[in-house]
């Protein structure tokens, strides 16, 4: 028996019956209060209001002053129930602190600063209670004299005042007028950065290349060579990235360039004898897909990465290789790095490095690499390309690079004197008259650290390295033959300027200096230094990434949260103080990306040969090794921290806010408010990744 074929025609009566039944009205008497407004929602979730009337239907009953007020009646209560929850969010977020601040463990702050942080607490705490015990007796109205005074807490209070006055005061109005010439500064800085990036995008300033590789793909992973490629060295330097190892060898490994002409060394510091297996054995599966690919694995770390690469260019074979490119473990190059970057170096003879940009595979995934991303877009599309377009010379970021291996030997090689190895090298070779190259159209895929621990210690190490460096070289950029305005421009804008002067007054002006004006009205901070210019600020390090607008508050106050970390990391490497070289690998957790998925295809591809080659592997041996990598992910159960540092801070400002209250300053009670919240929350580690 054959199928009844379908009735269209009902279908289609249906529908329209169903659609009519959505748009009428129901009178009010129909339903109850909770049904009238199910049924309003329904019939707006289903029926646009502005949409387009169907055929037979008046205009009027389309849009109708009932289903208008319904749907105003839904919006009201939405805004209604919004503001009705907010006691209940704020008391959730209220519990969430006293259960972290009662079971988190408490990191180990620098013995110095937490000290002297500690000391104006108590001191804070206890001018406030003074100031508002004078509140009560209405001294703020006529401040008693010396003279008259007849208690003995009008004695002292008159007393207070003429010591504040006339010996605290003045020091302090002093360095803050200090502090406000160097933002000023630091500021003018910034606004020239931009400018220069205004007149590359206006005039379509950017490097050309004099020779194109257009070598022919060719099944195999070969290239049809059509120019002469030059030998290239690829070197990953790890340690103990379990999360990543395998998707940067992949992404390295598939680079569009002849594989005679390519030579890649996986250099693992790994002191985990089981990521040591796990990266060995991926680098054996690319050897036997036909990759010149090398393992190299050193006994004793010494000099972190510096020390690696170092020993790595100390191979035989390396002297047979023009250039060197660098990933770090997290970097994900994409399949043509090497045919946009390499060309530069043709017709350039005295060019000794071309750097590509960061982008973040990450960067949306909380608010703690939202805010990130903003810094870092800033660095890279203004600075660095700036620098590049009319300097010719910036600091190395790292990885991400290509260095011309003559210019890396005649500049000294790489030193284990500091912990930013790669600035290390590009101010000797700066020094020895070499040419950098920054290309911001060439993109490097890489990952973000989510958790505050790890972007606490990076920053230390970003921070307190240069000023390392500093001290190291400043001798040696006086000495050396170029001009006075390179040497100008290393010391006073390089160095001086955006790696010492930026973190000190930015922790000095608004967590030292502002909390200490409220208890000394007598020194002032005028209200644009406090609001209006790092308003400004914000606004132009934000252009670079204008889909962060949103975060604009956030990013202010978070950048003067994180100035304290900046500002010990600084002084520590000035003075050799503390864990200035101390060197802590930054946690990344395998963010999937587009290399991940090229990856995969490649290793579909060569599924069969695969087979075929690892047939003599045991299968014991690859349990074992599938083994590792599942359960050996997490050894350790990790927790969120508390930042005594952070959290001290956070009473200062909040207890300075309080006591901005009696002096009826307004924008400063504010910033001091939002800013110790902003402190607090860091402190309790409610930013970023959340992992207990």
């Amino acid at each position: 028996m054959s199928p009844r074929p379908p009735n269209y025609e009902f279908q289609e009566w249906w529908n329209r019956e169903r659609e009519w039944a959505l748009l009428s009205p129901k009178k009010p008497e129909e339903s109850s209060s909770g049904a009238f407004i199910s049924e309003a929602a329904a019939s707006w979730s289903a029926v646009d209001l502005y949409a387009p009337i169907a055929e037979g239907r008046s205009k009027s009953r389309g849009r109708s002053a009932r289903q208008l007020s319904r749907h105003l009646f839904l919006v009201l209560l939405r805004a209604a129930v919004f503001l009705l929850s907010l006691p209940a969010r704020f008391l959730s977020l209220l519990l969430i602190a006293i259960r972290r601040a009662a079971s988190a463990p408490s990191d180990r702050p620098d013995n110095r600063l937490y000290r002297l942080i500690r000391v104006f607490l108590f001191l804070a705490v206890f001018l406030f209670f003074f100031e508002v015990a004078a509140y009560f007796k209405g001294w703020h109205f006529q401040p008693p004299s010396y003279a008259a005074s007849a208690e003995a807490l009008e004695f002292i209070y008159a007393r207070w005042l003429m010591v504040r006055a006339k010996y605290l005061a003045p020091p302090v109005q002093a360095m803050a007028n200090v502090c406000i010439i160097l933002f000023l500064v630091q500021s003018v800085d910034r606004i020239a950065l931009v400018l220069g990036c205004f007149w590359i995008k206006l005039r379509r300033l950017r490097p050309v290349i004099a020779v194109e590789y257009k070598g022919q793909d060719l099944e195999g992973g070969k290239v049809e060579v059509e120019e002469e490629y030059p030998m290239v060295l690829l070197q990953i330097p790890m340690c103990n990235e379990r999360e990543v190892y395998r998707q940067s060898i992949a992404a390295v490994c598939i680079q569009n360039w002849p594989r005679e002409k390519m030579l890649i060394q996986v250099l693992d510091d790994s002191d985990d004898l089981d990521v040591q297996l796990l990266i060995k054995a991926e680098v054996q599966k690319w050897q036997q897909k036909g990759v010149h690919i090398l393992y190299r694995h050193r006994l004793i770390r010494t000099g972190y990465k510096a020390g690696n690469l170092k020993s790595a260019m100390g191979c035989d074979y390396v002297k047979d290789c023009e250039f060197v490119a660098i990933f770090d473990a997290d970097f994900q190059p994409s399949p043509d790095f090497l045919k946009r970057t390499i060309p530069h170096f043709k017709g350039n003879d005295d060019l000794a490095l071309v750097q590509a940009r960061w982008i973040f595979v990450n960067k949306d995934e909380n608010l703690l690499t939202r805010l990130q991303n903003i810094n870092l877009s800033f660095h890279f599309e203004v600075e660095q390309q700036v620098n590049g377009i009319f300097i010719n010379f910036f600091g190395f970021n790292g990885t991400a690079g290509v260095w011309r291996i003559k210019a890396l030997q005649e500049s000294g090689g790489w030193l284990e004197r500091t912990t930013v190895e790669d600035m290390d090298i590009a101010v000797r070779a700066h020094l020895n008259g070499w040419k950098f190259m920054f290309l911001n159209d060439v993109k490097c895929l890489c990952e973000l650290p989510e958790s505050y621990a790890a972007y606490k210690k990076q920053q230390h190490r970003w921070h307190s390295g240069p000023m390392q460096l500093f001290r190291l070289c400043f001798v040696d950029i006086l000495r050396s033959k170029v001009s006075w305005a390179k040497k100008a421009n290393l010391i006073f804008l390089f160095f001086l300027l955006r790696k010492l002067i930026l973190p000190f007054y930015s922790f000095t002006l608004f967590c030292v200096i502002l909390p200490l004006t409220m208890f000394l009205p007598e020194a002032q901070l005028p209200a644009w230094v406090v609001c209006y210019v790092p308003g400004i600020m914000s606004v132009i390090n934000i252009l670079p990434a204008p889909r962060s607008f949103p975060f604009i508050v956030p990013y202010l106050l978070f950048e003067n949260t994180m100035s304290v970390t900046k500002f010990n990391a600084m002084i520590s490497g000035l003075f050799k103080l503390g864990s200035s070289y101390e060197w802590i690998v930054t946690k990344k957790l395998g963010r999937s990306s587009e290399a991940d998925l090229v990856a995969f295809v490649e290793d579909t591809e060569n599924r069969a040969e695969s087979r075929r080659i690892h047939k003599a592997a045991s299968d014991s041996g690859l349990a074992e090794l599938n083994r590792l990598e599942l359960t050996s992910k997490s050894r350790r159960n990790k927790r969120n921290r508390l930042y005594k540092t952070e959290l001290s801070l956070a009473f200062i400002l909040l207890t300075a806010s309080a006591r901005s209250l009696l002096s009826a300053q307004g924008i400063h009670f504010y910033f001091l408010l939002f800013q110790g919240i902003t402190f607090l929350l860091v402190g309790l580690d409610l930013i970023g990744e959340q992992v207990s």
